[in-house]
């Protein structure tokens, strides 16, 4: 079955144009009375262009498990005076009472409020709006990126700041959910909102970690984190652009492949049942990508794709884990060269140490060159299709602004420890392999692409390292040869535990002890190693807020307090605001720290 005969005989999804919706309404008069369904999750909207928007819930009866009739209302005004499109739905239990539906014939750079109605039951309202038309030149745009809510971690204040902010849309780059409960990244306090998750399925692992395994598991996991009510509140606010990144899956995976063990264990079914929650769950537009649940494989998701926003902003959403090659240097193949054992388990025998992190530049080097042998090209994030698709789109833009939705960071993160560690440490190291540093020819070829074709005004937003960077992105490895051509803007992650925090717990008594001692201390260090950056803080929680003209692209960064000392979240949460500006045509960040 293809894809459009699998949404069509499902239900799954619905595309309809508004004009001839409201025709769609029927009378009512056999409705079940109010309290027969709950909206638990709230309401969501998604992949907003300029004439169509997705609008989410999950709908179910209060008792029993039969599917659910339902109603999508979308109005100009928020009393629904005004209706705009109404479309009858089925919210089945086949999928989790999940549904979404897709309006076209809207007005661009128009807000619209929505609602869903079974029998006599109605969601909250939400409210979204559409991008600009094509040919226009809005003024200004204002979105948001989040990464990282770890729900096991920390608090969940920084949502709260964010939908207070008047944005058009939210970004979000991956790790929505955890897979794990009780993993050792995970050991630390928990706001007392979000109490220990418990799997149904899970799998066991060493230290008492369980992972998520089934699609009861992963469903699990999303109405678990669509139950707090903040981010119900955002997803409310306004419409989200999303992609994933491991933790929808499996810690530091590629394709399907998780890699809790150095053997990389292949684990197709659980990576079909991540997936299919991730469709369930998330507001995206399936007549742009694709989803079919009858392909065999773990491929049988398409989820890149790109945004216009008028001639001002051309969003590219990019998905580095399901096509990405095999780390460069595999903890299998680091494990057989210290004698360990290939299959063990690097949560507790750690080679990913090495292989994945502070992994020695000339190892690398090697064992790049035998993969490009394997694969006849260069080992990479995007696979070969998607590669192509990206340079395509990139080099084809007309937008002032290229800005690519991008997982995990681009910044180059060297450490030099030859002059200042003894054997066998006096090595230079990539710090974080996972990234683009651990695949540098592959890094090369993608930022040479943007050089050779004088692609400009590119900007990288970014997630997954759990710390505020800004830096400039040159055509090749080396900042001193190399011509800028990007500029990577990382978020914090909203509450998972930072990046310093996980150095400094894994430093011990090596040589990278002292470097770690204070957060100060080490952004000194990466950035005397990185002359690229233009700012670092790995010791932060929080979000970020773009603004964008067609004269400057500005970013401020607003990070958060931890936990109050009796472990709940802080009434006033915003520890400080970092503003950066990048102006139009350049590749040279001026920061102002403390911003208002």
């Amino acid at each position: 079955m293809d894809r459009r005969g699998f949404l069509r005989s499902s239900a799954y999804f619905t595309v309809a144009g508004a004009g001839a919706l409201l025709s769609a309404c029927g009378s009512g008069d056999d409705n079940p009375p109010q309290g027969s369904y709950t909206f638990p999750l709230g309401v969501a909207s998604g992949d907003p262009k300029e004439a169509s928007i997705v609008f989410w819930t999950r709908c179910a009866p209060k008792t029993g498990s039969a599917d659910v009739d339902l109603r999508l209302e979308v109005a100009l005004d928020a009393s629904f005076n005004q209706p705009a499109g109404i479309v009858d739905l089925s919210a089945r239990a086949q999928y989790d009472h999940t549904v979404r539906a897709k309006l076209t014939g809207l007005s661009p750079a128009t807000r619209y409020y929505y609602r869903f109605r079974a029998g006599g039951d109605l969601s909250p309202v939400g409210q979204a709006r559409t991008a600009p038309a094509a040919a226009s030149t809005p003024g200004q745009l204002r979105f948001a990126w989040m990464t990282c809510q770890d729900w096991s971690i920390n608090h969940w204040a920084a949502m709260s700041l964010m939908a207070n902010e008047e944005l058009d849309f939210i970004v979000h780059l991956g790790d929505y959910v955890y897979e794990t409960v009780g993993a050792a990244f995970q050991a630390g306090r928990a706001e007392p909102a979000h109490a220990r998750i418990e799997l149904p399925d899970g799998v066991a692992v060493d230290g008492g970690a369980r992972y998520a395994n089934s699609l009861a598991d992963y469903r699990t996991l999303y109405k678990t984190y669509r139950s707090d009510p903040r981010l119900q509140a955002l997803h409310a606010k306004c419409p989200m652009v999303v992609i994933w990144d491991d933790h929808e899956f499996s810690d530091d995976c590629w394709q399907d492949h998780q890699t809790y063990d150095n053997a990389n264990r292949q684990q197709t079914a659980r990576r079909r049942n991540a997936t299919q929650a991730w469709a369930e769950y998330m507001p995206v537009d399936w007549g742009d990508v694709s989803f079919d649940l009858n392909k065999a494989g773990y491929d049988n998701i398409r989820i890149y794709r790109d945004f216009r926003f008028g001639t001002l902003m051309h969003l590219v959403m990019t998905d580095q884990r399901l096509y990405r090659d095999d780390h460069v240097v595999s903890e299998a193949d680091y494990a057989r060269m210290l004698q360990g054992d290939p299959l063990s388990d690097p949560m507790s025998g750690d080679d990913s140490i090495g292989s994945r992190y502070f992994v020695p530049q000339p190892l690398l080097a090697q064992f790049e060159t035998r993969a490009k042998g394997t694969l006849g090209r260069n080992p990479g994030l995007l696979g070969p299709t998607q590669t192509q698709w990206w340079k395509d789109t990139m080099k084809a833009s007309t937008a002032t602004w290229k800005v690519w939705g991008n997982e995990v960071t681009l910044n180059r993160m060297w450490l030099d420890m030859r002059t200042l560690a003894p054997a066998p440490y006096n090595n230079l190291y990539i710090v974080n392999a996972d990234g683009w540093d651990g695949f540098p020819s592959y890094r090369a070829e993608m930022l040479g692409h943007l050089a050779a074709n004088n692609v400009k005004n590119v900007v990288a937003i970014t997630g997954d390292l759990h710390a505020f960077q800004c830096g400039v992105i040159y055509d090749n490895n080396d900042p001193a040869t190399g011509e800028p051509v990007a500029v990577d803007f990382v978020s914090a992650g909203i509450s998972s535990s930072s990046f310093y925090q996980y150095l400094r717990a894994g430093a011990g008594a090596t040589p990278l002890g002292p470097l770690v001692a204070t957060p100060q201390g080490f952004d000194q260090v990466l950035r005397m190693n990185n002359p690229g950056f233009a700012y670092a803080d790995h010791d932060a929680q929080g979000y970020a807020v773009a603004t964008v003209t067609a004269a400057s692209f500005s970013v401020v960064f607003n990070k958060v307090k931890g936990l109050d000392a009796n472990g709940s979240a802080p009434a006033a949460p915003l520890a400080r605001r970092t503003r950066i500006t990048l102006a139009s045509g350049s590749t040279s960040p001026r920061v102002e720290d403390n911003a208002g």
